[in-house]
């Protein structure tokens, strides 16, 4: 039995007036939250159920009103239920990016993507009383998932003084990178699947409800080195230098040549790879999702290529390159 959908379709039929005709589970996220599309009348909307003694609904609806305030094209809050953790949603539609990308699309979905990402940057609060800051707290606690729950949890691997040293450092050093970035409102899950194809202001935007203040390539590096789809590094920096190029961006940025720009989006990209393989291997033993666990090779492989560039992340690459992957391919 289903008590939380039995709730949340009495929360419609009772208190809101709108009982059902159907719903349809739509496909979660990596969190707690379950989303369903519920339809009523001739009408779809989206009812989200975050256990509020795992999800707490308050940052997303500030962060949804903040964004739409800015011309994002994000889901409108039309119902709460704070107590019991259900919002309604307006329905976005079913298309990822994810499922639409490929050579002959790229390019105009891109587009799409990178001008509201502009918007985002430009427009989106960045006050620390609306939006937590990306501090170095933060940047540690998401990479000790890739110490803490890939190597350790799932691969059982340990390293000697030495190389806990050689990793430390250059850790620390994405760390700094970091820092040094002027600060934005950053989504920080910018990507082909919280993304939405839609007919009128095209993207539809997902799952921004840990948006925080921090680095300007975040966002950048999360669309264009998505760990969902990869594309050519000559191209992705391509991308990444033109988005830098714009009036709007190149305020924000500063006086920041080509290179200083992908040294930040390529060290940028390593941190949130780290992160993002910690979560898949953690999504796995934690909460028995395992079917993210076929992103991690490609997420590190990221890591290793952006990171051979730099010797200060000569340990890490080492790391993945001869002790990570070749484990990952034993199974």
């Amino acid at each position: 039995m289903d008590q939380r959908l039995d709730g949340l379709k009495q929360w419609l039929a009772e208190d809101l007036d709108m009982p059902p005709s159907a719903v349809d589970t739509v496909a979660g996220d990596a969190s707690f939250r379950r989303y369903f599309r519920v339809f009523h009348g001739d009408e779809s909307y989206i009812a989200m159920d975050a256990p509020p003694d795992h999800e707490d609904i308050k940052p997303f609806m500030t962060i949804a009103w903040a964004l739409r305030d800015c011309g994002v094209n994000v889901p409108e809050v039309l119902e709460v239920n704070q107590e019991q953790g259900f919002l309604l949603l307006s329905d976005l539609g079913d298309r990822l990016y994810l499922d639409a990308l490929d050579a002959n699309s790229v390019e105009h979905l891109y587009g799409d993507a990178l001008e509201t990402l502009e918007r985002i940057q430009t427009r989106g609060p960045r006050d620390q009383s609306v939006l937590p800051p990306y501090d170095s707290a933060l940047l540690g606690t998401e990479m000790s998932l890739f110490t803490d729950w890939l190597l350790g949890r799932h691969l059982g691997l340990s390293m000697d003084a030495g190389g806990q040293a050689g990793l430390d450092a250059a850790l620390a050093c994405l760390t700094e990178n970091a820092l040094d970035q002027p600060r934005v409102c950053v989504h920080r899950d910018y990507h082909s699947r919280n993304l939405m194809v839609v007919e009128d202001h095209n993207p539809g935007v997902l799952d921004f409800q840990d948006a925080v203040v921090g680095p300007v390539t975040y966002d950048l590096v999360s669309l264009l080195r998505d760990c969902y789809i990869a594309w050519p590094r000559s191209r992705v920096e391509a991308w990444a230098l033109e988005y830098r190029a714009r009036p709007a961006v190149r305020e924000i940025a500063g006086d920041v040549d080509d290179e200083q720009w992908l040294r930040w989006f390529d060290l940028m990209g390593i941190q949130r790879h780290l992160k993002a393989s910690g979560i898949f291997a953690r999504l796995y033993h934690r909460d028995g999702k395992p079917g993210y666990l076929g992103d991690i090779p490609r997420t590190l492989r990221y890591v290793a290529e952006a990171g051979s560039a730099y010797p200060e992340m000569e340990p890490l690459v080492s790391l993945v390159e001869e002790d990570v992957l070749p484990a990952l391919e034993r199974g």
